[in-house]
């Protein structure tokens, strides 16, 4: 492992995310603190309509790091109430009702999270979901609306549908959310245009890392702060804005546990800076240690 070495500071990037009906990255924010409209299309409760919902919440997450302003919606016709409570379990943040959704606010770009594949999760069209119009293919042979504008075309400047693999699960059974903290991680486990295997192998070792996770957080905060070294900023900012790659924010954090001649309060600052993308309460434990 290389010894860290400072780096000139942070400039400011752009989250870009890929449009699956071109295949191509888009902007997720092309207007300097324009409103990003992000619109969840998801129902039912299982693991895929987590998924999405969860991709959702990192892109607001991410966005809002980024200093623009978002506006976060779900779509969906089934078990909505049952999805919306395993979401805030899961921390989720909360989502308005996008049923009835009329005209726009002129939004600068819109954002729709939907399963990949010929329907979404609530077994609509996405056609359907997006607000009518033909269906054609794109990349990765998912299906997807050549029109997906819910708003006027003359309100919006861009718009663009990310595509979330599905949830492979040993059983048909709604997800186990006894441990929340766990299935959040597994779910962050791989690229969201890749299925996750969600079994109790998975689940155990994302208990295991983020308990020691949270145990090196807590143990590194009784050591005097340090600021988050430049250059770790840069590898955790180009990570997820390069089409959301969550992976490899977590393996950043993985180095960065082991990283040569770094203080142990820069490695706190790391994670709870990095914690604000990825919602795993790593510095939950804080005091609880002898």
């Amino acid at each position: 492992m290389r010894a860290y070495r400072p780096r000139p500071a942070y400039a400011q990037a752009v989250l870009r995310i890929i449009d699956v009906r071109t295949g191509e990255p888009v902007e997720a924010a092309p207007a300097r603190r324009g409103l990003t409209r992000v619109q969840a299309h998801a129902s039912g409760l299982d693991a895929t309509a987590l998924r999405v919902l969860l991709v959702s919440d990192l892109l607001v997450r991410a966005l809002e790091l980024g200093g623009t302003p978002v506006w976060s919606l779900l779509t969906g016709d089934r078990q909505q109430a049952e999805l919306r409570a395993a979401a805030g379990a899961l921390g989720i943040r909360p989502f308005e009702d996008g049923t009835d959704l009329g005209s726009g606010l002129g939004e600068a770009q819109v954002l729709h999270v939907m399963a990949g594949g010929a329907e979404t999760a609530g077994g609509g069209p996405v056609s359907e979901a997006t607000g009518g119009g033909p269906v054609s293919e794109t990349t990765g042979g998912a299906q997807v609306s050549e029109t997906t504008e819910v708003t006027p075309a003359s309100e919006t400047t861009g718009r663009a549908v990310v595509a979330v693999a599905p949830v492979e699960s040993p059983t048909a059974a709604a997800p186990d959310l006894s441990d929340p903290g766990a299935l959040r991680l597994a779910l962050l486990s791989q690229p969201r245009d890749l299925p996750v295997r969600l079994d109790a192998e998975a689940l155990d070792e994302a208990r295991r890392t983020l308990a020691h996770w949270r145990g090196a957080v807590a143990d590194w905060a009784r050591r005097p702060s340090r600021p988050v070294p430049d250059e770790v900023r840069v590898e955790l900012r180009t990570a997820w804005e390069d089409d959301l790659n969550v992976p490899e924010v977590l393996r950043v954090l993985h180095r960065v546990e082991t990283w040569p001649d770094l203080p142990d309060g820069a490695r706190f600052e790391t994670y709870a800076y990095a914690d604000r993308l990825l919602g795993l309460e790593l510095t939950r434990d804080i005091g609880s240690l002898a």
